[in-house]
């Protein structure tokens, strides 16, 4: 840099530092000499800076540098956009700029767009979260333009309404709509003096341009990292440039790209350019944006000197060129087969490839650990992928390691954002048993109770309300507390939620008020209480009051997906209390930051680089001609980040082979790095050895096989009393006869789950069982019945009329058969086999009109196949026949047992309704298959005696999957490891 005794102030100072200087450590090293005057040199100076983290990141090189103390010039920042930063008071000085009207709240623009564009199209404007959103997409188009300083005039200019014949009636749809309604926005801002956060912007970056014009500052000004390309900004830029003692430092701006490779991005804003940004503009390299950014600067290549310092974590210079070579666009990347060692050299650049998500965490942080070995050595690990970094930094606490991810968790994700949306979820859902329980057993939530207490009762709700989901509203879930005897717990929660259940539309702002008002009362004061619950109470504030004064109103039904929408753009950083070597990093937050160790991960499309979508109002073409790069632009920016990273002195990237949605495919960076290092040097840069350690760390000894569970109990505890269903369990699968009866393991039913056989089998039972004793016309009873299982309401509209026609058939059915006559229904009894209770319940008992008895079974699905009780594996109908005999039903059920029936309500061609048939396991009526019927019921009683001799009274084990051809239940197939040995079976 120019000694300022001997500066031209005539000419414009802008410098450049190499990736591989490392920016912020570069910059200061040449600062400290310039200014570092006695006393107060440092601190005459101002340094201007694109974002608060910037701030902290030299701020943290000073203190670096200076191994003790100084003081620190005085450093403003610009705000980042993206970061939702605001100006600092260099630039917002109060009461400086009083022409300048003040910003309206983005908020209030948001829920105002809105009402404009539902009172735009009318009956056509998307509905509740949909319209919304599309108001927020609307709000970030119109900042776009904004920050390019174009106004709406512009959008009437002939080189926009020129392209109108080549657009589809889509973009032509979206052009009309965003131009109406920002006309109208502008009118109302202009009557309420306010304008947008991005024109005041631009308004002050001039304003501050234009004084400093005037009167010039006393004091040296430096406008260092700043790399957006915005017209005010790019002004302002200008200016500091043209100090007499300012100067503007870019950061990883190559000044070793060939003139033709500069040539080849593309006009990029220049003004003699036909169209500002060209069609064939290469907007997704890194130095794009950097070009745009110069021409608004008005400033030639040629004009940017090298800053010839560097910074402590320095790179080695051959990488600057790698870099260069490595993101040249299509057309320049020809040379790549031709270039010389020298410009593909990476060395201290590896590649780490691992099978998943899981699997490259752990490897990053085997990285971060061995890294942490050597004293002072800092490492950064840089992903836009939140998920990922999450990972990282529990994976770090094996080590006692705490990395603070400093891009922050979405509002959403945190333990007090998640009470909002459970809430919203519940009001939505009309207390659905998902987002019920998850709000009832969230960690916030106790009421003011011990949380042990709490939590007791809230689990035995949980047991009783598991199964299909119950009817809306509170009113049914106060019968299940009931049951769970938790009905004084239950009376505490039910007024807290009660407010909840109004399903009109009402004021977004009264919406927040209960919401609020209902998380208050379940957590106390500990909703608002850390940094997550303070961003979430701001939040709160600020959207009820915009709320209220647009008078923004929707239905419940779309509260849950109009906050997320909201809350989405809010991440919460953790407080200062990480470990000082180790930082986790957002793009955004990663520029200018710089480690020994920069590992980069995520390298995965759609990741890094994210996926570039259009702007959904206007057409790319047209953004082209008002000089606004399209959506390909931020892919420019994702691999300015990159390129900034690469400089590191040691630099790791890293990329899983699938993700949750399955394969993945590699970041086209990555591409380009294994293209630019060739067959013969890739295999160097690999690095195996923590991907080989992250598969080993979790990994014991192998385990030997498992064997097949065969249980031995007691003689004593295989004593218990028989049931006619698990008979059929007993003989095709012993072991889940043991887990059941002997162990009284019962399977728990899903929440929310759909309906079972068993419970459709339950319902069906009930009804015929009430119709049978003359309870009333059947489909009366089956209305009350499934009213009574508070069944949901669209589970009664889907299964219901299926239900209702299968029971037409059996009333049909039973009528057409007048000298049959039914003499038992849903009859419980019980019989002693050699010492042993034998239960069961007989569905339904018949008196024939020769005095004999047909026992039936009904089904609501298919029935069990002759072969399957030929084999002894449905004795069902043959046990409960043996019963009838012996007068096990008591009630004058007694004779011969000689029809056994099968009525099914499954669907049926022959069935005058379509549902309901009857089979029999009888070899009659010209049956190929099946039991003679003099066979039946000493087939049974052998089947019966042989159990009880090998399993109830015998020593034979309970071995798991005895006969693997029977038709198996799964509910204990987890405990008795089935995957483990199942396929080892002989």
């Amino acid at each position: 840099m120019v000694d300022r005794q001997g500066s031209d102030h005539r000419g414009t100072r802008i410098y450049s530092i190499a990736a591989h200087r490392g920016f912020a450590d570069a910059l200061v090293a040449g600062i400290v000499p310039r200014y570092s005057e006695p006393d107060f040199g440092l601190a005459r100076l101002t340094l201007l800076l694109p974002s608060n983290r910037a701030a902290r990141t030299i701020s943290e090189a000073f203190i670096r540098h200076s191994g003790s103390g100084l003081l620190m010039p005085r450093m403003a920042v610009v705000g980042d956009l993206d970061l939702d930063e605001t100006l600092g008071p260099l630039l917002d000085p109060l009461g400086a700029a009083e022409d300048i009207p003040p910003a309206v709240d983005l908020t209030f623009r948001w829920l105002r767009l809105a009402e404009l564009i539902r009172e735009e199209q009318g009956s056509s404007a998307p509905a509740g979260s949909a319209l919304l959103r599309m108001a927020l997409e609307m709000g970030q188009t119109m900042d776009r333009l904004l920050a390019d300083e174009i106004g709406p005039e512009e959008l009437f200019d002939e080189k926009v309404l020129g392209l109108l014949g080549e657009l589809s009636d889509h973009w032509k749809r979206g052009l009309r709509l965003f131009m109406v309604v920002q006309d109208r926005w502008l009118k109302e801002l202009m009557a309420r003096g306010q304008v947008d956060p991005a024109d005041r912007r631009n308004r002050l970056f001039r304003h501050a341009a234009k004084h400093w014009r005037d009167h010039p500052p006393a004091h040296p000004v430096i406008a260092a990292g700043i790399t957006s390309p915005g017209k005010g900004l790019a002004a302002l830029l200008r200016r500091i440039a043209r100090l007499p003692d300012g100067a503007v430092v870019l950061p990883d701006f190559d000044l070793n790209l060939d003139d033709a490779v500069w040539s080849e991005l593309g006009t990029a804003g220049a003004r003699d350019a036909d169209l500002p940004i060209g069609r064939g503009d290469a907007v997704t390299h890194p130095q794009y944006h950097m070009k745009l950014l110069l021409n608004r600067l008005m400033v030639s290549r040629e004009e940017v000197q090298p800053w010839h310092r560097a910074g402590m974590a320095k790179g080695p210079p051959e990488r600057s060129h790698a870099i260069s070579s490595l993101f040249l666009p299509p057309e320049a990347s020809r040379v790549w087969a031709e270039l010389p060692p020298e410009r593909r050299r990476l060395a201290g650049v590896r590649l780490m490839e691992c099978a998943n998500p899981e699997e490259e965490a752990q490897a990053i942080a085997l990285l971060v650990r061995q890294a942490l070995e050597i004293p002072e050595r800092r490492v950064a690990v840089i992903t836009p992928d939140r998920g990922l970094a999450a990972r990282v930094v529990q994976h770090l606490r094996r080590w006692n390691i705490a990395a603070d991810d400093t891009a922050g968790r979405p509002l959403p994700q945190t333990p007090a954002g998640r009470i909002l949306l459970l809430l919203a979820d519940v009001a939505a859902e009309q207390a659905a048993p998902v987002p019920l329980l998850g709000l009832l057993e969230h960690p916030l939530v106790d009421m003011g109770s011990l949380r042990g207490e709490w939590l007791v009762q809230a689990r035995a709700f949980e047991r009783e309300l598991r199964g299909p989901r119950p009817a809306p509203g509170l009113e049914p879930l106060r019968d299940i507390a009931a049951k769970a005897d938790v009905l004084p717990w239950w009376n505490q929660v039910e007024p807290v939620l009660a407010p909840l259940m109004d399903r009109q539309d009402a004021p977004l702002a009264d919406l927040i008020d209960r919401l609020a008002v209902a998380g208050e009362a379940l957590c106390g004061e500990d909703l608002w209480a850390r940094e997550d619950g303070r961003a979430l109470a701001d939040f709160v504030e600020d959207l009820r009051l915009q709320a209220r004064l647009v008078g923004t109103r929707i239905s419940p039904a779309d509260l849950p997906a109009v906050l997320r929408d909201a809350m989405d753009s809010l991440s919460v950083r953790p407080p200062y209390g990480g470990h000082p070597r180790v930082a986790i990093y957002g793009l955004l937050e990663s520029r200018m930051t710089r480690a020994e160790l920069a590992i980069c991960a995520g390298l995965n499309e759609g990741v890094w680089p994210g996926s570039s979508g259009a702007e959904p109002l206007l057409a790319p073409a047209v953004l082209r001609s008002l000089g606004v790069p399209g959506g390909d632009f931020r892919i420019g920016l994702a691999a300015h980040d990159l390129a900034g990273a690469l400089g590191a002195p040691e630099v790791v990237l890293s990329r899983s082979r699938r993700d949750a949605g399955g394969p993945a495919i590699a970041s086209r960076f990555w591409l380009r790095v294994e293209a630019l290092l060739g067959e013969r040097l890739i295999d160097d840069h690999r690095e195996t050895e923590m991907v080989d350690l992250a598969r080993a760390i979790d990994l014991g000894p192998p385990a030997a096989p498992h064997p097949r569970p065969q249980p031995m109990p007691s003689a004593e505890q295989r004593r218990v009393s028989l049931s006619v269903t698990s008979l059929d369990r007993l003989r095709s699968d012993p072991y889940q006869f043991y887990a059941s009866a002997i162990l009284s393991l019962s399977e728990l039913d899903a929440l929310d789950a759909e309906p079972t056989a068993a419970w459709q089998g339950t319902v069906a039972h009930k009804v015929l069982e009430e119709w049978h004793k003359g309870a009333g016309p059947m489909h009366d009873i089956a209305s009350e019945v499934l009213q009574q299982m508070n069944s949901h309401p669209l589970m009664r509209a889907l299964w219901r009329p299926r239900l209702l026609k299968a029971l037409d058939w059996v009333e049909g059915q039973i009528a057409a058969a007048p000298d049959r006559v039914p003499i038992a229904f849903e009859q419980w009894g019980e019989m002693v086999e050699r010492g042993i209770t034998i239960k069961g319940k007989v569905d339904r008992i018949d008196r024939l009109p020769d005095g004999t008895l047909a026992i039936v079974d009904y089904k609501t699905g298919s029935p069990p196949s002759s072969d399957q009780v030929e084999q002894g594996f449905a004795l069902q109908l043959g046990t409960l026949g043996l019963m009838a005999e012996r007068g096990a039903f008591g009630g004058g059920v007694a004779g011969e047992a000689t029809a056994f029936e099968y009525w099914s309500l499954g669907k049926s061609e022959k069935s005058d309704t379509g549902f309901g048939y009857v089979t029999t396991p009888l070899k009659i009526d010209r049956k190929r298959t099946g039991v003679e019927p003099g066979s039946f019921l000493p087939l049974a009683e052998d089947f019966l005696d042989d159990a009880l001799s090998k399993w109830i009274l015998g020593e034979e084990p309970f071995t798991a999957r005895l006969n693997p051809d029977a038709v198996n239940y799964n509910s204990y197939d987890q405990l008795m490891r089935l995957d483990e040995w199942v396929g080892d079976l002989s």
